[in-house]
């Protein structure tokens, strides 16, 4: 199996920049508004002046920053949470709902765009019918990327929140009347039951987080569970699988990490790793900045 190691980066966006980095923070604007949030690789001194960054609409503390934990809106004095601010953004006609969460996230992240351009591209030229699955699929963008190309899509995650977040975005991207299975179930347990219904997928998306609990109080630790995870994975693959794509913000010592156990879940099948780190173009210097590992396996 041959392995490449690359850097992954989408510069698409319209109505996203990551405009600065430095001092353990990112400076980014997603559409009318802009942020602030941790970035602890951040190890340099910020590009734009201390007058730029103080523009911003909002910005979140850790707690490492000796305050609570949470948002904190300059222009309205209040929580973000207290707000329920959420407004719309687009990526290549997929529409979607941006809104500051408790994680510090909002709503997607900017660098799987690399993914969607991926995901749209190898559906769309396979010249068959693809069924797709998204474990751990959170507010599904990547989902409605397959759906737009014609893929037959299953979306799994356990929270009831953030499927409702999903089919907002579904409605809002007018993809409707193209029907996707949207179940609300934790991953493993899922992936489990399909194998012993000898339901197969062609390609599959996973998104694993450090800790996490499922609908039913199941709990995920990653550094335990995700072998077993990838060994599921490989018994719902077709006989003809397209493509596999792990990602991972939890795993921070090296995206080698996710591209050897990628590699040792798909021996035997004829393909290749790519594995590395998935980066956006920084506005203020153009230089190139990893946010998250990622490894794919992809049929020859």
């Amino acid at each position: 199996m041959k392995n490449e190691i690359k850097i992954f980066c989408s510069q698409d966006w319209k109505d996203y920049e990551l405009l600065d980095t430095g001092e353990g923070e990112k400076l980014e604007k997603f559409g009318q508004y802009t942020f602030i949030r941790p970035y602890e690789d951040a190890v340099w001194k910020k590009t734009l002046s201390e007058k730029e960054w103080v523009k911003a609409d909002g910005k979140f503390w850790s707690s490492k920053q000796g305050a609570k934990s949470g948002w904190k809106m300059s222009k309205v004095s209040r929580t973000v949470l207290d707000t329920k601010l959420r407004w719309e953004m687009e990526y290549k006609g997929i529409k979607f709902l941006a809104s500051p969460t408790p994680f510090r996230h909002l709503g997607f992240f900017p660098e799987q765009s690399y993914h969607w351009n991926f995901i749209e591209e190898k559906i769309k030229n396979s010249g068959r019918k693809i069924k797709f699955l998204n474990l751990f699929g959170y507010t599904g963008i990547s989902s409605l990327f397959a759906l737009k190309a014609g893929a037959d899509v299953t979306h799994i995650d356990a929270s009831k929140q953030t499927i409702q977040w999903l089919k907002e975005n579904q409605k809002l991207s007018d993809l409707e009347k193209m029907p996707m299975r949207i179940i609300c179930d934790d991953s493993v347990k899922f992936i489990e039951r399909e194998e012993k219904r000898g339901n197969k997928y062609d390609a599959i998306i996973m998104d694993p987080p450090k800790f996490g609990r499922g609908p039913k109080g199941e709990t995920w630790k990653i550094e335990e569970d995700l072998p077993k995870l990838l060994s599921q994975v490989r018994k719902i693959l077709s006989d003809n699988p397209l493509f596999v794509i792990l990602n991972s913000y939890a795993i921070n010592s090296s995206s080698l990490s996710l591209g050897y156990a990628l590699e040792n879940a798909m021996n035997g099948l004829k393909g290749k790793i790519s594995f590395g780190e998935l980066c956006l173009l920084e506005k203020s210097n153009n230089r190139t900045i990893s946010l998250s590992n990622t490894a794919i396996w992809e049929k020859n």
